[in-house]
Order: structure tokens, then sequence, then C-alpha cells
């Protein structure tokens, strides 16, 4: 650790610039960071008071291929993003997790009391609680810290803020308290399960695993004890195009029936081959009893197992094309994954609101303007939120001030895909 004086001093002064680029990869949101970091620093000093101090970071993530499949034990390419979470650390000697998140009031978790509560669900304290308690239950040390969270990765936006924050918790205990020798993968596991349990969330493991992980990763949750994860290497730049995330300004904050019913509707025509999830069911079997499914599952359920199928095959075709060069086979993969979710998952909005539907604007308008310049796509859990582009360099203005003016200056999001995931930063 050192003195918040001694880590403002060397953010102000541009020692750290290297160390911000390497996490942020774009040199023009250096200036931003840097400010960013100096401010959060600040607040800490004022909440808790000048001393030693470590700060770490945890990014959001960009679904790119698999969505939806995650829980059905299938594959997904995703990547970590350059917004992040950050916090700023001080261990402490007792046994109380004290933070303050910016806009939030603050929380305090007793570790000696580290019990499910139903009254917490929905909560950071919740989140707080089952990370803990559930490295304490893999055998991992936990203890108190005092911390300042600020975060840029827009919440309820489809790009896992929840699973940023959870990373960013696992990977502060296993900074302080473990030598930083908890894996990410065992961090994106606690995460989920803290998630499930104790925050009451039926998620699967893809946000949590992006975050933690972090750059482009191919995982395969065939067994989701021991996923199977690949990085792949590719720049975007090399084919002159830039990812977009443009915000529809939808909440995803009353939406979790509508994610709770994708995995159960997909269980059920899971069960009806005598299995848990649909990564067990043969697909032949699965297409040749659609009409039992039918008066079985219902409709709906039979279309989002199709897309299931359909859609884990998709990203080993992305991943394919990625490896070779493809890049014109890889976003007509990305457009067909995105035509799938609306046509056939169908979480682009919710039956519950049918007139706000942000999410079949933007894409609506994105693929009207964007021609043969780039493709779109709903991004990540979906029903609200965000939208994916991936837009040819020379067209990205074009296409940022159109989505801005749709849903307002700044909504649209030009990002790198960050090649770390949960870190100590200092």
């Amino acid at each position: 650790m050192q003195e918040t004086k001694v880590l403002l001093g060397e953010i102000t002064a541009g020692q750290q610039d290297k160390r911000l680029t390497d996490i942020y990869v774009d040199d023009k949101v250096i200036s931003y960071q840097k400010e960013r970091y100096e401010k959060a620093i600040l607040k800490f000093e004022e909440l808790y008071g000048a001393g030693e101090a470590e700060i770490y970071s945890a990014p959001g993530r960009s679904e790119v291929g698999g969505n939806h499949t995650d829980h059905q034990h299938g594959e997904v390419l995703a990547a970590s993003i350059n917004l992040d979470a950050i916090a700023v650390v001080r261990k402490t000697s007792e046994a109380v997790i004290e933070l303050l998140s910016e806009g939030y009031e603050k929380i305090s978790v007793d570790l000696s009391d580290l019990e499910e509560r139903k009254e917490e669900e929905g909560t950071s304290v919740g989140i707080i609680r089952g990370m803990a308690y559930s490295l304490k239950q893999n055998g991992h040390n936990i203890g108190g810290f005092q911390a300042y969270v600020t975060s840029d990765v827009l919440n309820g936006a489809g790009m896992s803020s929840s699973a940023a924050f959870e990373t960013l918790v696992g990977t502060i205990i296993s900074g302080l308290y473990n030598d930083m020798k908890i894996s990410p993968v065992e961090i994106a596991q606690v995460a989920q399960y803290a998630e499930n349990v104790f925050f009451g969330k039926p998620c699967g493991l893809m946000d949590q695993m992006a975050c933690s992980v972090g750059g482009l990763i191919h995982i395969d949750f065939a067994d989701p004890k021991n996923p199977i994860v690949e990085k792949v290497d590719v720049d975007f730049g090399a084919y002159h195009h830039s990812l977009c995330i443009t915000d529809t300004k939808g909440s995803h904050a009353d939406l979790t029936d509508d994610y709770a019913l994708i995995p159960q509707e997909m269980k059920k025509v899971a069960n009806f081959f005598g299995k848990e999830f649909l990564r067990e069911v043969d697909e032949k079997e699965f297409y040749q009893n659609i009409a039992k499914l039918q008066q079985a599952c219902g409709d709906r359920a039979v279309l989002r197992s199709l897309h299931f199928f359909e859609e884990d095959k998709r990203v080993e075709q992305e991943v394919n094309a990625l490896k070779r060069g493809d890049f014109a086979e890889f976003l007509k993969t990305v457009k067909a994954s995105g035509n799938s979710s609306f046509n056939y998952l169908q979480n682009v909005y919710t039956n519950k609101d049918v007139q706000n539907q942000g999410v079949s604007i933007g894409l609506a308008v994105s693929e009207t303007i964007l021609g043969n310049h780039g493709v779109s796509r709903v991004h990540g859990g979906g029903f609200a939120g965000t939208i994916q582009a991936f837009v040819a360099d020379d067209f990205v203005e074009n296409y940022r001030e159109m989505l801005d003016s749709v849903f307002g200056k700044g909504a649209c999001h030009v990002l790198k895909v960050r090649p770390v995931g949960g870190i100590k930063v200092i």
C-alpha cells in the first residue's frame, strides 16, 4: 500500500500514465481516467482520512456471441471493455466491510454474520455478503476493508455493472487477504453464486467470467465447475472497425421476471427429454419432437430453445472466423445472432410494456443507416438497455451522431476491448 497523497501525486504527475494506457487501451481517455482516479482518491480521504490505500479495477463486459446460452451450459464469446468500476481501498483490522459507491448510501457488512438474508436480495449488501460467504466456504481468507467505489459502467444497461461490482469485491479480497492468488475463474464462479443466492437473480456465468478474466474470451460451459476458457487474440482496429455500445435509456430494474423466464422455459424443454439443461439434449431429437414440445411447453419455449441450438453453433463460427481473419464472415454471424435473439429468443422488449421499445428503435435505426458499414444486435440480457454495433471506422462518427440524436448526446459509446479483467491497479 502507498499513502493516498503519494498515489495522488503519481497520477497527477503522469507516473501512472503507462499503467492506465495498458488498462484502458485508448490514449484519448487517459486524461479522463486520471481526473477520475484523482477525484476518487480525494473522496476516499474525505470519507476515511488520508493514509495507506490501494486501487482496484473491474471492467464491464460486452457479449459478442452466445446470447442467453451460458445458463444452459452453452458457449459464449465475450469481451471486457474499457469502462470499469474502480475502488480506492484500505485494509482494516475490524471484520467489517465498509463501502460507499458514488451516488448511493454508505453500506456496512459484518463478516462475523454471513448468513443469507431475504431482505438483502437485490442489494449491494447482499452481493458483498454473498461474495465473502462463498470465498470463505472455498477456504480463502476474508477480512475487513474501507472502500470508495466509482463506476462508469452503465448501470442497468446490459454491460453487467453488477458483475463488475462482484468482480471488484472478489478481487479486493484476493488482493488484501490472499496475495492475489484467487483465480479469476473462481472469482467469477463465486460472483455468480452471490448473485444467484444472495442477490436473488438467476443469472448464468458469462457476465462474471468476462469481467473477471478479461480480454476477448471464448468460454465453453459444458462443465460450469470447470469451464474451458480460451483467449481469442484479435485486433478489431486491424479490420478498421470499432465496437459501439448505445444506451437506449431503458432500465433493467423491473425485468428480473423477464430474464428468469428464459432459462425456465429452456429448462422446461430440456426436462421434456429428461435432461436438466439444453446442452444435454440431442439436437436432432429436439427438431423431431417440435409438435409435441409445442403442446407440452408452449411455442415460445420451443422458439427460445431453437435459438439456443443455433446460437451455440454461431459462437464457434464467430471464433473460427476471427482466427482465420475472415472479418466479413464474423460480421455476418454477429448479425445472424442478433436476428435470432429478436425473432426467436424474443428478448428485445418486454411484453409487459410494448409501448417502450428503445432497443427495437435502436436496432431499426442502426440497420437503416449502417447499410454495408457494419452490423448491430441486441446487447446482453436484453428487454431494455443497450445495443451493440461493429461499425467501420470511417463511418463511426456518422453512426454516433445519428444514435445520439435519437437517445441523447453521449448515448453511443465507442469502446475498446480491455486486455485485463479484475486487477489491482496500484
